[in-house]
């Protein structure tokens, strides 16, 4: 008699669980993703780093980051050397850039090519508004700010 009783038991909670698999994908997931799209596959020119304004132009090379999706690299330039590596796109805006590789020219103006070297490997968030993308620290100021190109 137990047993049978264990096994209505068991097949209550398998029906149960069952029906979880027709849930709706939250709307978070759909917007992530979106978001992610936007950020991918597009041009962003470097205008400000850790809340300075950026010039167009450093060292005759426009600052710039791209993020690809197919292969989750990124490319950047602080306007001397090439920058690449990998990142990771999480939920809620969450971003992670590793270090890759670099050319390494020596140029009259470093400065900016290291600040944004740093800014991609201390972002841990990102915040997306119309054609502006900031790279962030947690809740603090953002490190780099960067304008689509269209």
């Amino acid at each position: 008699m137990k047993s049978i009783q264990y096994f209505g038991f068991g097949l209550c909670l398998l029906s149960l669980s069952a029906c979880s698999i027709f849930k709706k994908p939250s709307q978070d997931t759909g917007k992530e993703s979106n978001q992610s799209n936007v950020i991918t596959e597009r041009k962003w020119k470097l205008v400000e780093l850790a809340g300075q304004p950026v010039a167009d132009k450093v060292n005759g090379k426009e600052p710039f980051l791209l993020l690809q999706k197919s292969d989750n690299r990124y490319s950047a330039s602080g306007g001397c050397n090439g920058i690449g590596g990998t990142f990771t796109l999480q939920g809620n805006g969450r971003i992670k850039f590793s270090q890759g590789m670099s050319t390494m020219m020596a140029c009259e103006n470093m400065e900016i090519e290291h600040g944004l070297n740093n800014a991609l490997i201390t972002a841990d968030n990102y915040t997306l508004s119309g054609d502006n993308l900031s790279l962030n620290k947690a809740r603090m100021a953002p490190l780099a700010r960067f304008k689509a190109v269209k």
